[in-house]
């Protein structure tokens, strides 16, 4: 049915291609890109089949636009690091490609996270006639199109959401993330910030904290943090009078994030060591452990949902949906952990929703303002099946 190319070759890049490779009929032609095409080489023998493989450095849109004129891809799916966004959305739409991501785009030199730069690309997709999707993960992504079904089958207005991520897994290691450490440590070490009643709130870096109750797993101490898609989230559903994202850490992991901090190794501007020119978090991110090898021995699960409070026919109404998602099955079924899972396994999803015509619309547009319908159709059949409650004790 399509031809795809996905950039990246990592922990989600290769769930991806494990994934698109089993839906054949819809993925006709698979090219796996990284900057080290040996990795991809690797990914390409276990999985098996015809994927092509390729070099190219997604910081440079001539190398890009090379090669997306070589293999002429229907879509790609961006699964390098968000820094890398816009190079990549400039070569597509010079190359006339359509385009799906799964973090918005960050600076290199600011931990920042907004879509306006990428918004700003809305009337050039248009024009040329492309698709660009936006945050097609898990949060964000899958909890986008959680808000949606919701705010389309149970709701005439939303009016608070949580969004509520934990992840009760052991990967056996003293300190390790479960992606990117560089994007992690960053994510998590910003100030933290919520809305409500039209305003943003900003408060202190993991200074809001409480214990929520998760499906299987029960209760985690959760913390919370500003997360990306609530800014789509609260344009897109107006009536939502406040929106807040939880993640759950434990003690251990913020001891050591605290040592990180306090110690300078989570600094992302550039030091002089010996005449040469290092960012502290780039050197940590060296001598960590890599996510992409944390799967064999992670057990546990992961519990990510959105908790939503609003009104249907006059009445209050109260809805949970959520995935929980196995390390164990997850590195059984692709070699890599749950963490990689979730993203990656949606990432594939929004591609296949392009390609067979349900989300396919000229312009920038975040997951949430499609029809969810056949994307949570497809989660049940795709590895992440959904559950729901309805008028439970949401703890908030």
């Amino acid at each position: 049915m399509g031809r795809v190319l996905i950039i990246g070759a990592g922990g989600v890049g290769t769930v991806v291609a494990h994934k698109v490779a089993q839906n054949s009929t819809i993925f006709t032609d698979i090219m796996l890109a990284s900057r080290t095409k040996s990795k991809c080489d690797k990914i390409a023998e276990a999985i098996g089949g015809n994927i092509k493989t390729a070099q190219v450095d997604a910081d440079n849109v001539e190398e890009l636009v090379a090669l997306f004129n070589e293999f002429k891809p229907d879509i790609v799916i961006n699964v390098a690091l968000p820094y890398q966004d816009l190079t990549i959305m400039d070569a597509c739409l010079i190359a006339g490609v359509n385009y799906l991501d799964t973090a918005n785009y960050e600076p290199l030199d600011e931990a920042k996270f907004e879509y306006s730069w990428q918004w700003a690309y809305q009337e050039r997709f248009k024009k040329a006639g492309l698709t660009a999707i936006l945050g097609c993960g898990f949060d964000p992504g899958v909890t986008g199109v959680f808000t949606a079904y919701a705010a389309k089958h149970y709701f005439d207005e939303i009016h608070y959401l949580d969004i509520v991520d934990c992840n009760a897994g052991d990967h056996h290691k003293a300190f390790a993330t479960n992606f990117n450490p560089e994007i992690n440590i960053r994510e998590i070490t910003q100030k933290g910030r919520y809305y409500e009643n039209g305003r943003w709130v900003e408060t202190g870096s993991l200074e809001i904290h409480q214990p929520v109750t998760y499906p299987n797993v029960g209760p985690k101490e959760s913390y919370l943090l500003y997360h990306e898609e609530l800014e789509s989230l609260v344009k897109n559903f107006p009536t939502i009078k406040r929106a807040r994202f939880w993640m759950t850490f434990g003690q251990e992991y913020l001891t050591h994030l605290r040592v990180i901090q306090n110690i300078g190794m989570a600094r992302i501007d550039e030091i002089d060591y010996n005449g040469q020119k290092i960012v502290p978090i780039q050197f940590l991110k060296a001598v960590l452990p890599n996510p992409q090898d944390l799967g064999e021995n992670y057990t546990g699960e992961t519990s990510i949902g959105c908790r939503i409070k609003g009104t249907k026919d006059g009445k209050e109404l109260t809805y949970y949906v959520y995935n929980n998602c196995s390390h164990e099955e997850a590195y059984r079924e692709t070699g890599m952990q749950g963490v990689s899972y979730t993203t990656g396994v949606p990432a594939m999803i929004g591609a296949m929703m392009f390609l067979t015509g349900e989300w396919k619309q000229p312009g920038v547009f975040n997951v949430e303002e499609f029809n969810p319908d056949p994307f949570m159709e497809q989660l049940n059949k795709q590895g992440l099946p959904w559950h729901e409650e309805f008028n439970g004790d949401l703890e908030f």
